[in-house]
């Protein structure tokens, strides 16, 4: 696979970003089309609604979110246009979070790159762990 990196879109585009590929299900607020500079935005590759109100970018919860977003990615055809994507040449993955590390992004390059592919689902025995119900998301004061 070609060589993969993370930007935040609100960066700005490269000479050396090569492939730019948005990896959020939403829009990112006050970015025009034009000053992203997305190659293809591929939002079904983004985690599932449920999943992301519920880690609502808490640390706190990023290891039980790279868990359960390893799962969705591991059972999405989206990942195969990606992956398609990648193997093209430089990819570089765009994500809106202000968070550089506990995003979608993060465990997408780990996933595409084959890192941590058994312990981030598998208990100690190899086995691979039930899902828990996801919690509701917490209301976030305004």
């Amino acid at each position: 696979m070609a060589e993969l990196a993370i930007k935040r879109v609100y960066d700005g585009a490269a000479p050396g970003d090569g492939q730019r590929v948005l990896v959020d299900r939403i829009w990112p607020r006050g970015l025009r089309k034009e000053e992203a500079a997305v190659t293809v935005w591929l939002r079904d590759v983004a985690p599932s609604t449920a999943l992301r109100q519920w880690f609502g970018h808490d640390p706190a919860r990023w290891d039980e979110f790279r868990r359960r977003y390893h799962n969705e990615l591991t059972a999405n055809p989206a990942v195969a246009e990606l992956k398609a994507i990648a193997a093209k040449g430089k990819t570089t993955l765009l994500f809106a979070a202000r968070d550089t590390e506990h995003n979608n992004a993060v465990v997408i390059k780990l996933f595409l790159a084959g890192a941590g592919s058994g312990s981030a689902q598998r208990g100690g025995n190899g086995k691979a762990r039930p899902q828990k119900p996801l919690p509701k998301p917490r209301k976030q004061a305004h």
